[in-house]
Parts: structure tokens; sequence; C-alpha cells
């Protein structure tokens, strides 16, 4: 081989590598969870978020969200996992331990009450962190004021009971382990226009919260 199809395959093969799109540097996940609730529910709307932090925060995250059960030790491979449905939620004792440890070791558990869950998935994170209660978060808390600023809160994205939307936390010596909105319906909101036909208005106003939540669970936005 000749010392210019040396350099030449060199060149192409830096061109190349300069080019390519870098790895994810996240990925996450949609729990799945036993009960009869419907966990697949929103199958657009984790999807959707993840495309609009990729391109409106510059985050690397892979646009791939499979399903995760509760249970499963790969969990672990996800920074930041969802969980939605109507219904009910059942955890086994070895899924509460399992999402326990997942938790504490640093994961990051994102709730949005699809309508109807609460009073199951209340009782099911009991079992999880038996002494921690959900507190209301303030509209202070970092969460609401990355990229974008969310002085009342959670935005009001779809209607159920004509209350407030609400934003609740689970703490672990400090640390914001589980984020929990309710009467909100952010998933609801990151879905495909198709779907609820939610105004633009409302569907980036649920973009923009996710993103914020990502930002502060991913990119360490404490501040």
């Amino acid at each position: 081989m000749t010392r210019w199809r040396i350099f030449t395959l060199s060149v192409v093969a830096i061109v190349l590598m300069a080019f390519s799109p870098a790895p994810p540097s996240y990925k996450v996940a949609v729990l799945k969870y036993k009960g009869g609730g419907d966990y697949y529910s929103n199958p657009t709307s984790v999807p959707n978020l993840v495309d609009f932090a990729n391109r409106n925060l510059s985050t690397n995250i892979d646009k791939d969200v499979p399903f995760i059960e509760v249970g499963s030790p790969e969990i672990i491979n996800f920074p930041f996992v969802h969980m939605t449905g109507h219904g009910n939620v059942v955890f086994s004792a070895t899924d509460a331990s399992n999402l326990r440890n997942y938790l504490l070791g640093g994961g990051f558990l994102h709730i949005s009450d699809n309508f109807g869950m609460d009073k199951f998935v209340r009782k099911e994170m009991k079992k999880v962190f038996p002494e921690l209660d959900f507190i209301e978060l303030p509209f202070s808390h970092p969460i609401y004021h990355q990229t974008y600023d969310f002085p009342n809160g959670l935005p009001k994205i779809h209607e159920h009971e004509k209350k407030a939307p609400q934003g609740f936390g689970l703490m672990w010596e400090g640390r914001l382990v589980c984020f929990y909105d309710f009467e909100c319906d952010l998933g609801d909101g990151w879905e495909d226009f198709e779907v609820h036909k939610d105004s633009d208005e409302a569907r980036t106003k649920a973009l923009k919260m996710g993103a914020n939540i990502l930002q502060y669970v991913l990119m360490g936005g404490e501040e």
C-alpha cells in the first residue's frame, strides 16, 4: 500500500469520525408495573420529550425509550424513569425493594397521574419508602426554574376535577428522588398533537416543564 493511499484512508477515517453522531449520553425509560393499570398509555409522550430536550437543551438522550419492569435489575441503566397510567398499581416486595435501591443509588422516578392512579400510587410508594411522605414542593423549588421558568409551579394541561395542579416530591436526605405531577397531566401534553389535540401553547408548556425535570435530574440543576 502506497503512502498516498494510506494518507487518503486516514483522512477519510478522520472525516467519518468527525461527522459520526456521538453515542447517547443518557438513556431514559418508562416503568412497567403490575396491577392492571395502563403503564403503556401515552406511547409518544416520552420520545417527544426526549426530542424536545435534545433540540432545545443540547442534551444527547437516546431516542429509543424502552419499558423497564419495576423489579428488573436493568433499571440502574436509566437515570430517569417515567411512570404513568390511569388505574391500579401493584408493587411486590421485590419490586419495592428494587425500586428503593434504584432511587437510593441515584436514580429518579417521575410519576405523571394520567387520572385515576393517585390512591394506588401513593399506597405502593409507601412500600418503597415507608418512612417518607409526599410533600408538595414550593414554587421556589429549582425544578420549576431551570432553562424554563415556571413561577407558579406546574402548568395545567388537562382538566379533570377542576383542581389546581400540584407537584409532590419524595425527599431522601435532602435529595429529590421522585417527582409526582398531580392534576396536571404533563405526559398527555407531551403526546403527538393528533392524540389529544391540545393547543400549541399547552403542549409547549408541558414540554418545557418536562425539559426542566430532565435538566434537573440529568444535568445537575439543583441551583
